[in-house]
């Protein structure tokens, strides 16, 4: 193969030609309203699985680096002087740096084990990844790679319309997107590598074709020859590369194109097709890099606290707070609160909007006996002072060493 003549090790032929996944993750794309309407869709569907397996996200995007490295080696072996790079590439090259920089932050955001704290997924395609990470997944293949404040509110917004997600599960949307925009570079990267050594390979034959054509045309015919028996894969782009260089040598290669023309009947198509198929395809490769660079942008300078609160359902209970204090209290005050509903929820067989709920039960049965100025009124009396044991006989906390790590004593 021509990556072999180019040097490249056998770790970078092995990432791209032993890999299967070149498929972009694009669906149909859908408005604002149908995603909604798939949103509650998946709800439905998702069946969590009670005992989480093996963490499948860090060798994914170990995996991920590795393909997307050796993707860049191939095409920046290519960006040489007289070589045309098509936008695609470019958009490869151009970005490269921020790619490497995306899949630091995630290895540094993503700790051993991390994923198996999350709800996973017990079957479909996403099986054994975290119901989160398929989340990320179905909002970008909707939306061609184009992630924005908009489209990610909205699709997790009506999610909760039909199932509540975990806090835990929202602070992870953020790099659930960075992993899943991190995929689909990998797939359009791979797509890209594949085109050019595709190209490569046109060129190989075409150029000692014209050279024995020119030097030796008696040998012409032994070379369609090793041709056929080199068995050389008629792509989309290797042939459009190949015609484009037979073409300008005029009738000297008529019968090499004239043979390659029954070639391709015998598969059921024709160079025009594999043109125009060619065609869209790099367009495709095109548009989705550009949207999955455009959103690891976005997904960088997105307040994404406020995103959380925003979407919280556990905070939404927190706020009907009967003192009214909760909502007026500062960030790393209402997430302290947010912490141990998740810690209480987790020694209880109530969800975190049901331990929510019940610490304002509490509070506002309080308020009704003692007035809303006495401190039992407010729900933070529940989570971080006196009352704390309280909630959890409410809600039938097992007082595991964590529960009592958190208590305040």
């Amino acid at each position: 193969m021509v990556i072999k003549e180019l040097g490249f090790s056998a770790r970078t032929r092995n990432a791209l030609f032993n890999d299967r996944d070149t498929e972009l993750l694009r669906s149909e794309l859908f408005s604002l309203e149908q995603l909604k309407r798939h949103a509650v869709t998946l709800a439905g569907q998702h069946r969590i699985d009670p005992r989480p397996g093996p963490d499948k996200l860090l060798p994914r995007l170990a995996d991920n680096a590795r393909v997307l490295l050796a993707a860049y080696d191939v095409v920046t072996a290519a960006a040489t002087p007289g070589q045309r790079i098509v936008p695609a590439e470019a958009w490869l090259l151009d970005n490269f740096y921020l790619i490497e920089q995306q899949i630091g932050l995630a290895r540094r955001h993503l700790p051993r084990g991390y994923s198996r704290q999350l709800p996973q997924l017990t079957d479909g395609l996403s099986a054994g990844f975290p119901r989160i990470y398929d989340l990320a997944l179905e909002l970008i293949s909707h939306m061609d790679g184009r992630v924005d404040s908009d489209n990610a509110t909205q699709f997790v917004t009506a999610y909760q319309t039909a199932k509540p997600l975990k806090l835990g599960e929202l602070w992870a949307f953020p790099i659930m997107l960075q992993l899943a925009l991190l995929e689909n570079l990998r797939r359009v990267a791979l797509r890209i590598a594949r085109r050019r050594e595709e190209l490569d390979a046109a060129i190989t034959w075409a150029d000692r074709m014209l050279a024995t054509a020119e030097k030796e045309p008696k040998q012409l015919i032994q070379l369609l020859a090793d041709f056929a028996n080199a068995d050389v894969p008629l792509t989309a782009p290797f042939v459009e590369e190949f015609y484009a260089r037979l073409q300008a040598q005029g009738p000297a290669m008529a019968f090499v194109q004239t043979w390659v023309e029954q070639k391709l009947l015998e598969q059921g198509s024709t160079a025009t097709q594999l043109s125009e198929a060619a065609g869209r395809t790099a367009a495709a490769n095109q548009i989705s890099i550009a949207n999955s660079i455009g959103s690891l942008r976005f997904i960088d300078t997105m307040d994404w606290r406020n995103y959380v609160e925003a979407l919280s359902v556990v905070e939404l209970t927190l706020r009907e707070d009967p003192t009214g204090m909760h909502a007026s209290q500062d960030f790393v005050t209402r997430d302290r609160y947010r912490h141990v509903i998740e810690d209480v929820a987790r020694g209880s067989s109530r969800s975190e909007s049901g331990v929510a709920r019940e610490a304002v039960i509490l509070a506002q049965a309080a308020a009704a006996r003692l007035g809303t100025t006495d401190r039992t009124a407010h729900v933070g009396y529940y989570l971080i002072d006196n009352g704390r044991q309280v909630l959890e006989r409410a809600v039938g906390c097992r007082f595991s060493y964590r529960c009592w790590q958190s208590w305040p004593w």
